[in-house]
């Protein structure tokens, strides 16, 4: 089997149990919004976090000095610690590790506007802790009163499976017995939707069409989503619901390019290599791809190659679900890895929206339509990022 993974090790060890989740998307806030939003015709227009309610986690102080991003991750993180149960966890031996892209953009660019308009001493003092990108696993463990590592993970848009990828290895390796994995983001301000669009990674048309023949970039969205991992012999002996078993975890980078992706997705499919290796799997056991699809012409086309590459005529059924929530860049692992969750619990592979037209240079088999009904296995979840960061977990369906 492939090793060799990092200097964290493999994630296997311990067994890790998903004992909780949480989310805050486009589609609303919880899971059950999330699972009624990827089974739901395609929204339109701006993939916003509507109607979120920071009183329900926050008094007035705390959220003017949180930005956005850590707004979302402490919310998801909450919901995630409430869905779990009694936890009863030693604080020195619970960890958070919450992942991010860009952090507190939306505070950044709002003070450096006061700053241009009002000089420099009207500058909040606020700006730093505010902005910070480890401002989110910061203000969780705080709330939390968990004294174990407190970790954020910058690897763009493979930062949130990353994140989870690292927390399921404090609790195999031992150093936790509970840990949150996650990622948050918020960076749909206006300096940072036009840098997107100026680049051209954006939709011209808004409309996210992930591996779809007339794709023409991805739609941008903001949120958060987050696991509790938990040891599972501890999970068992309190009676915990046992939503998913996370047995795999790796990263590999591209040495490529700043941004595009490697050609042939070599890479990535080294990564999804890796993480089924971790996992003790073989291609055949793996039932679904929730792929990291964000319906950019080269990203699609990569991943696709890697996917078969990886798998041949026998790679199982793929969706996006950025075709719903758009992209949400250092939180779109989460979102992801929270719908995969979801994906075995259902017994459902949910659609691809905006998947409509055959693209014939990729050749995987794109779940799209309606849902698919699947007898639940193993989940492949990919996330690739700018400067060619390749994270992939492997969910699997728990078993005794």
């Amino acid at each position: 089997m492939l090793l060799g993974i990092g200097p964290d090790g493999p994630v296997r060890g311990r067994r890790v149990a998903v004992t909780g989740l949480g989310i805050v998307s486009c589609c609303g806030t919880g899971t059950d919004a999330l699972w009624a939003g990827l089974n739901a015709p395609q929204p339109t227009g701006e993939r916003r976090v509507p109607d979120f309610e920071p009183t329900r986690w926050f008094g007035p102080r705390e959220e003017r000095q949180l930005d956005r991003f850590a707004q979302f991750g402490i919310a998801a993180a909450a919901m995630a610690i409430d869905d779990a149960g009694q936890l009863g966890v030693d604080p020195d031996r619970a960890g958070v590790v919450l992942g991010t892209g860009v952090g507190g953009f939306e505070t950044l660019q709002a003070q450096v506007l006061v700053y241009g308009e009002k000089g420099a001493r009207r500058v909040s003092p606020r700006l730093v802790p505010m902005m910070m990108a480890n401002a989110g696993a910061a203000n969780v463990s705080m709330r939390l009163g968990w004294h174990g590592p407190s970790e954020t993970i910058t690897t763009a848009c493979a930062a949130g499976t990353d994140s989870i990828g690292a927390a399921a290895r404090l609790v195999a390796s031992g150093r936790c017995d509970v840990a949150i994995g996650g990622g948050a983001e918020a960076a749909m301000t206006e300096v940072g939707i036009a840098a997107f669009a100026n680049m051209t990674a954006l939709s011209t048309s808004g409309v996210s069409r992930p591996f779809d023949a007339r794709r023409d970039g991805f739609v941008i969205t903001e949120g958060a989503g987050a696991l509790v991992l938990e040891a599972w012999d501890r999970a068992v002996a309190r009676g915990a619901r046992i939503y998913a078993e996370l047995t795999g975890a790796a990263r590999t980078a591209d040495a490529h390019h700043i941004t595009a992706p490697a050609p042939e997705g070599t890479g990535a499919a080294a990564c999804m290599a890796l993480a089924m290796a971790d996992a003790g799997v073989r291609p055949e056991d793996v039932g679904h791809i929730n792929a990291h699809g964000t319906s950019t012409p080269p990203n699609d086309l990569a991943e696709s190659l890697a996917i078969r590459a990886t798998f041949g005529d026998a790679a199982p059924p793929v969706t996006s679900t950025k075709g719903v929530t758009g992209h949400g860049l250092g939180a779109a692992g989460a979102i992801e890895a929270v719908a995969s969750v979801l994906s075995i619990v259902h017994a459902a592979i949910p659609p691809t929206a905006g998947h409509e037209e055959r693209d014939p240079a990729i050749d995987v088999d794109v779940v799209a339509g309606a849902p698919r009904p699947w007898t639940p296995t193993h989940v492949l979840s990919n996330s690739f990022g700018f400067g060619g960061h390749n994270g992939c977990l492997v969910i699997s369906a728990p078993t005794s």
